[in-house]
């Protein structure tokens, strides 16, 4: 009695207050699952695309053509299949949608169907979600990647770079990891408030900084790690997300806080002189989604040293990942649901990382909800990363809370640095 019996669509609202998709698929035999699609504000241009009214109305971020969807036509389809069997069910979403990147019926309504489904197969099958993801394999608890500073398309622009992270790469436990990012989140907060560089909290919750230059930042969460009583590198290390994508396009680099322009040359040599100056162990999208001749070069040149992230370069395809293993551009990669688009697509991009020899971060969106999915197949699918936003914000907060809860329930072992690319 696992087959599908209902699938219903309607409008909830996410972490930024626009609208996103909720998807409710219950089974023949009761068990119900929930999927609520998030949304990023810096997006890769190959992702799947959100169906969005458009329009003067909210903003033109209303969802109200993407729920139709899920129930005039999404439901209708999947009505009757078996719902344990997630890669027919992706497969039968693609094939029902038929664009390349999900645009008529919209990303955000098949990763929200996708997810409800995979949630109802573990409420069927009676365990929790990791561990059915997990199918008996060994997991672990992932090493936390959290925002401190937000910077770029989540904090009005107001420094170049998005993101400014800890990892807590001494911790012993995710729940002593969490506790040590507490002290510094805190310890970041008094310090900027104390110099005047406070302006409020940026869309994942991070700090939102009054800096008058991108290193500022650097040196402010490098002083903010020994303010809190660590050492920064080895109790807590700092992970930057250029997203460089955002303000650089064919070899050149604008650095709007700064008011100067770098070539890709350039902007491998900035980045490099910050990984000598400061305990640096993780640099997302460092160049350009469109410089893949320049994500070659740095990798080449740190990659031995820092795991170099790719986002809008690989989008969370497995063919994408594949292909920048094998030119050598990253050494890591981001996962993000929403960017695949369906539960299936996501894993495949993930084991094509794995297959590749690299290192894998399950993460969040800046446009998050309650959904706490992401945390379940961080541990089920053993990434050894997350990445979820900052230590503020129920959204967030619920994500990290989830791990604790699998920590407690599991016992299972703290994956730590181990899990950074290189190995360590």
């Amino acid at each position: 009695m696992s087959e599908i019996r209902r699938v219903s669509g309607r409008r909830v609202w996410d972490s930024r207050g626009r609208p996103t998709v909720e998807v409710e698929v219950e089974l023949g035999d009761g068990s119900i699952g929930r999927g609520i699609a998030p949304a990023g504000a810096s997006r890769g241009t190959r992702e799947a695309i959100d169906l969005r009214d458009g329009g003067a109305r909210l903003g033109g971020f209303d969802v109200q053509r993407a729920v139709a969807g899920v129930n005039g036509e999404i439901a209708p389809h999947l009505a009757g299949r078996e719902g344990t069997d997630q890669a027919a069910i992706d497969a039968a979403l693609v094939a029902l949608d038929g664009t390349p990147n999900k645009a008529r019926l919209g990303g955000n309504a098949l990763v929200a169907t996708s997810i409800a489904v995979l949630h109802a197969a573990a409420a069927s099958a009676r365990r929790p979600l990791w561990a059915h993801v997990a199918a008996g394999a060994p997991v672990t608890l992932p090493l936390p990647e959290i925002q401190i500073l937000g910077g770029g398309a989540h904090a009005g622009r107001r420094v170049d770079l998005q993101d400014f992270m800890v990892m807590p790469v001494g911790a012993r436990s995710f729940a002593e990891a969490l506790e040590m990012t507490a002290e510094v989140y805190l310890a970041a907060g008094s310090l900027m408030k104390a110099a005047g560089k406070l302006a409020g909290v940026a869309d994942e919750g991070g700090w939102w900084p009054v800096f008058d230059a991108n290193e500022e930042a650097l040196e402010l969460l490098t002083r903010a790690i020994g303010h809190a009583g660590f050492a920064a590198g080895r109790d807590l290390a700092i992970s930057l997300d250029i997203a460089a994508s955002e303000f650089g396009a064919g070899g050149r680099y604008a650095l709007g806080l700064e008011k100067r322009q770098l070539d890709t040359a350039g902007m491998i040599d900035l980045l490099g002189g910050w990984l000598a100056a400061y305990p640096i162990v993780s640099i997302e999208d460092p160049l350009a989604e469109d410089d893949e001749a320049g994500l070659v070069e740095f990798t080449r040149r740190f990659g031995d040293r820092c795991q170099i992230i790719g986002d809008d370069y690989l989008v969370t395809s497995a063919a994408r990942v594949a292909h920048a293993g094998a030119v050598g551009a990253v050494n890591s990669a981001l996962i993000k649901l929403n960017q695949a688009g369906t539960v299936t697509e996501t894993r495949a991009a993930f084991e094509a990382a794995r297959a590749a020899g690299m290192s894998a971060i399950v993460s969040a969106r800046s446009g998050e909800t309650e959904d706490v999915t992401i945390t379940h197949l961080a541990v089920g699918w053993n990434a050894g990363q997350l990445k979820v936003g900052s230590f503020a914000r129920s959204e967030r907060m619920a994500k990290w809370n989830e791990a604790l809860r699998i920590e407690e329930a599991t016992g299972a072992p703290f994956a730590g640095r181990g899990a950074l690319a290189p190995r360590r």
